[in-house]
């Protein structure tokens, strides 16, 4: 928790004042109160825009991620507070990226520890609870909103590379809390069948359920298993497929979410 708020705070302190960048969340929200009110800072006004959220927090979400989430929400507030260098790069545009790419990383890292930082985090895992919808786009979803907003305040050039920043921090949020424990469904047709069952659960350890087909052309009774395996095994997966049967019909797709034991991806939320 402690790092990725750091990590978050070095992108708002070492690009996005410096460049008079907007954020997206509850920090773009403190920091256009903070532009218009310089003497407020800017770690107390997003500690103030919390309180109101983080009721819901109690009403929605685990009682273990929200006491931690209160503690990621002090940590980075004073974070916030903490002077950095400016990061010297010239280009707008690879700023916007590059402040992307920090916060997108520690957001990620905030959110798989034990709690957040709060602010949109709590709203966000409020809807991937309830709705199933992916951290990173409810944090799109209500940035752009912001921006629309901000656009009668700021500079519509800052508003853009603003939006650009957005995209890449979303982006990275999703790949660093789903990207890197990501599941795939494996569906598997083939007359060797029993023996391909035995090499993934004994060769890899992996649970195969078998399901009854009938053949639409043929109406041919057939076998299909079918198996939830970590992307990081898909390769051997695959090349123990074809060494048992080559000719074998292999479907593979993403999967969004998995929950049950040992193979789940659920988050602890």
């Amino acid at each position: 928790m402690t790092l990725g708020s750091v990590i978050c705070a070095v992108a708002v302190n070492s690009i996005l004042i410096p460049k008079q960048f907007l954020a997206g969340g509850f920090t773009g929200m403190a920091m256009l109160i903070h532009y218009a009110l310089p003497f407020v800072p800017l770690g107390a006004v997003y500690f103030l825009l919390n309180i109101p959220l983080f009721i819901l927090g109690w009403m929605f979400v685990g009682r273990r991620f929200f006491l931690y989430s209160i503690v990621g929400m002090l940590i980075y507030s004073l974070a916030i507070l903490i002077p950095v260098p400016p990061i010297v790069i010239d280009d707008r545009i690879l700023n916007a990226l590059t402040a992307g790419i920090i916060t997108g990383v520690g957001s990620g890292i905030l959110l798989r520890s034990l709690g957040s930082a709060g602010g949109m985090d709590i709203l966000a895992v409020i809807l991937l609870k309830k709705f199933s919808i992916r951290l990173g786009t409810t944090s799109l979803a209500f940035n752009v909103i912001l921006m629309l907003t901000a656009v009668f305040r700021v500079p519509l050039e800052m508003v853009l590379y603003t939006l650009i920043y957005i995209y890449v921090s979303g982006y990275f949020v999703n790949l660093v809390v789903i990207g890197f424990s990501q599941r795939k469904a494996v569906m598997i047709i083939s007359e060797k069948w029993p023996e391909l069952s035995s090499e993934i659960m004994n060769k890899l350890g992996r649970g195969v359920t078998v399901l009854h087909g009938q053949g639409g052309y043929s109406g041919k009774q057939q076998k299909i298993l079918y198996s939830i395996i970590p992307f990081q095994e898909l390769s051997r997966f695959k090349t123990l497929i074809r060494k048992v049967d080559p000719q074998a019909f292999v479907v593979i797709t993403e999967t969004l979410e998995v929950m049950g034991h040992k193979i789940g991806n659920q988050p602890h939320w």
